[in-house]
């Protein structure tokens, strides 16, 4: 199932995809999944991104190659920072390149939706907190993230995480193929096969840590082939069974 969030009468809704249409749900997804007679065609709906978080924990160097990439240890357990709600961004809308940064990167991420409230899960019962996965770029002024860590202003601007098309609910996170197009060149590549942590071990190191509430997101992190994006440039993310997020920079 698709489950997507838009702009409707003026009107935050949720609703699910069937095809070329959406059919709108008579509350959130979080509660009920009871379908409205409400019915609006996909192409003439204005998407949002389909959640707005409490909170937005991302993992860093998730994956080999990215940490190589960039000339940094394998992490031995899960490097975790968060970006604010306000950086949420909807599908189709612009990333805006902030003036104190000479750099702004994509990253490609599968994203994980929590479906439920979470504490203290075990691994073998992630899956029952999860709503499902979407496609998430965690945008990043670089030239201000230095390498010690304390990333959150590089990470945190307006429109620095873009978040759709939507939550697909009936995907297996293990084996999914993660890419990244800038203006229609592939530049990222691989597969959430690749990730050190897991789906279901990142749910239940965080968890322990930190209530996980419904609507809380985990960005898993980035392969390699991260690059600049400049005014003007589209970047799409796009993961396998799930679709594909694009976004322009200004």
């Amino acid at each position: 199932m698709r489950l997507l969030r838009l702009l409707h009468e003026g009107k935050e809704r949720y609703g699910t995809v069937k095809g070329d249409e959406i059919r709108l749900l008579e509350g959130s997804p979080f509660k009920s999944l009871k379908e409205s007679d409400a019915r609006i065609e996909l192409s003439q709906a204005r998407l949002l991104a389909p959640v707005l978080p409490s909170k937005a924990l991302c993992i860093g160097l998730n994956y080999r190659d990215h940490a190589k990439e960039f000339d940094l240890p394998i992490p031995t357990s899960p490097v975790v920072f968060m970006k604010p709600a306000s950086a949420v961004l909807a599908p189709g809308a612009e990333i805006i390149r902030p003036t104190m940064s000479r750099r702004v990167d994509f990253e490609a991420e599968l994203v994980v939706v929590i479906g439920k409230k979470a504490r203290h899960v075990p691994a073998i019962k992630a899956f029952d907190y999860i709503l499902g996965y979407t496609c998430g770029n965690d945008v990043t002024a670089r030239d201000l993230q230095p390498k010690e860590g304390q990333w959150t202003v590089a990470k945190s601007f307006d429109s620095f995480m873009p978040l759709g098309p939507w939550i697909e609910t009936e995907v297996d996170p293990s084996n999914l193929a993660v890419e990244a197009y800038l203006n229609g060149e592939k530049k990222q590549s691989s597969s959430t096969a690749n990730l050190i942590f897991g789906v279901p071990e990142l749910v239940e190191f965080l968890s322990s840590v930190m209530t996980l509430e419904p609507g809380d997101v985990i960005m898993t992190g980035t392969p390699s082939g991260v690059g600049p994006m400049n005014p003007g440039d589209e970047i799409a993310v796009e993961i396998e069974g799930i679709g594909r997020l694009v976004n322009t920079v200004r």
